[in-house]
């Protein structure tokens, strides 16, 4: 058994290495946002821009966050420009796949050297009541 969406973030991961390899290692995150999207877009994949996702407690909505990129409403994308991706970053995406719908989620980090991380929450564990994304 493949991993869950692996098709789909095979080409994102490789899409993303496109975008290292053109742009280098340097500019903020929006720059990096803005050419991941332009080239997912040019692949052919339904790719929103920081999309507002809502946050409840026990039902409540209590906030929100915006996405930097969700791809075919399937896979949240948190991009970086930092030196190094580090355990905070991870726990960031994890809890925006709590947050939704998606249950994959790519951390993509365009530091000195490009590395991404790979999360998986599972609909199935969510126990929030609500629909999102």
């Amino acid at each position: 058994m493949g991993l869950l969406h692996q098709e789909l973030t095979d080409v994102i991961i490789k899409t993303f290495y496109e975008v290292y390899n053109e742009l280098g290692y340097g500019f903020l995150e929006k720059v990096y946002q803005n050419s991941l999207y332009l080239e997912l877009k040019n692949k052919g994949y339904k790719v929103e821009a920081q999309k507002r996702i809502s946050v409840y407690y026990k039902g409540t909505e209590v906030g929100e966050y915006f996405a930097d990129l969700i791809v075919e409403n399937t896979i949240i994308l948190e991009l970086k420009a930092a030196d190094c991706i580090i355990k905070d970053f991870e726990n960031q995406i994890l809890n925006y796949l709590r947050a939704t719908d998606c249950e994959v989620g790519l951390l993509l980090n365009f530091g000195k050297k490009p590395e991404f991380k790979r999360k998986i929450y599972e609909n199935n564990r969510k126990t929030r009541k609500q629909k999102t994304v």
